[in-house]
């Protein structure tokens, strides 16, 4: 093992330290979206219709990946480097390696969040239908590489599960972010029956967009004045693609850093 289990450690309490986080700004982010609830249920109804689409596009991503799925072989990439071919290859890199890695892949998929939002926010109403299931597309794509950077393969449904669980987090208030944290750190149960149950609570997928909707459709509405919703599209999206992947770094190490504790332990 490239670290000593005190090292590993000290990485753990920086992701158990976020977690914590994650309670106290809730109150401050649920005040901040009191003011918008009025405005989703202003939202036009075709721009309604169209984030429902997106229950139809989220259960075919759970079952298949479908045109949301990364490949693993865009891994070198992460590690120009670095001899890493392969997902077992990444044993021998460091969590901090790995944690540069995908602050590389944040600003850069943050700048196209940005760039994305800005070109689809100028032509306000007009354009905002396209702009929602792109960034989608461009969230579930950075989970996807953010989980290859640290070892975990999107072509396997548990890894599926996994990333949108991290998208409902995101969305979830402060009861829901610490039921999922919970069952998050089942998936990788050795109990079965325990891993079974993490990945089944996951039926109720349509809740996630419901909650997606709300956590992301009032933005929308300021994006729907012309020229003006360059601005807006352009903020909501870098936000929105910064505060996911921030989830999804903080989520996934602390993850790889419990396996490493573990086979540390089993030595």
């Amino acid at each position: 093992m490239i670290e000593t289990q005190d090292q590993l450690l000290v990485e753990l309490k920086k992701s158990e330290d976020w977690e914590k986080d994650q309670s106290s700004l809730w109150f401050w982010e649920k005040l901040g979206r009191l003011p918008f609830k009025l405005l989703d249920k202003l939202t036009p109804a075709f721009l309604q219709r169209k984030i429902g689409t997106i229950l139809d596009e989220l259960g075919q991503y759970i079952q298949s990946g479908g045109r949301y799925l990364s490949s693993v072989s865009s891994l070198k990439s992460y590690y120009p480097q670095k001899e890493v071919h392969t997902l077992q290859d990444l044993d021998l890199i460091s969590v901090n390696e790995m944690d540069h890695a995908v602050r590389n892949l944040k600003k850069n998929r943050k700048r196209l969040a940005t760039f994305q939002g800005a070109s689809t926010g100028i032509g306000g109403i007009f354009t905002i239908s396209i702009d929602i299931p792109l960034l989608l597309g461009l969230q579930l794509k950075t989970l996807q590489d953010i989980a290859i950077c640290y070892g975990y393969d999107p072509n396997d449904k548990k890894e599926r599960v996994f990333i949108v669980k991290v998208l409902q987090f995101v969305s979830s208030d402060i009861v829901g972010k610490q039921a999922i944290l919970k069952q998050l750190s089942l998936i990788d149960s050795s109990d079965e029956e325990k891993k079974r149950n993490s990945v089944s609570e996951l039926l109720g997928w349509r809740e996630v967009i419901m909650k997606y909707r709300d956590h992301v459709g009032w933005k929308k509405v300021f994006q729907m004045v012309p020229i003006a919703g360059l601005i807006f599209g352009a903020f909501v999206n870098r936000s929105s693609i910064n505060e996911l992947s921030e989830a999804g770094i903080m989520l996934y190490r602390k993850r790889r850093i419990k396996e490493r504790l573990a086979r540390l332990d089993g030595k």
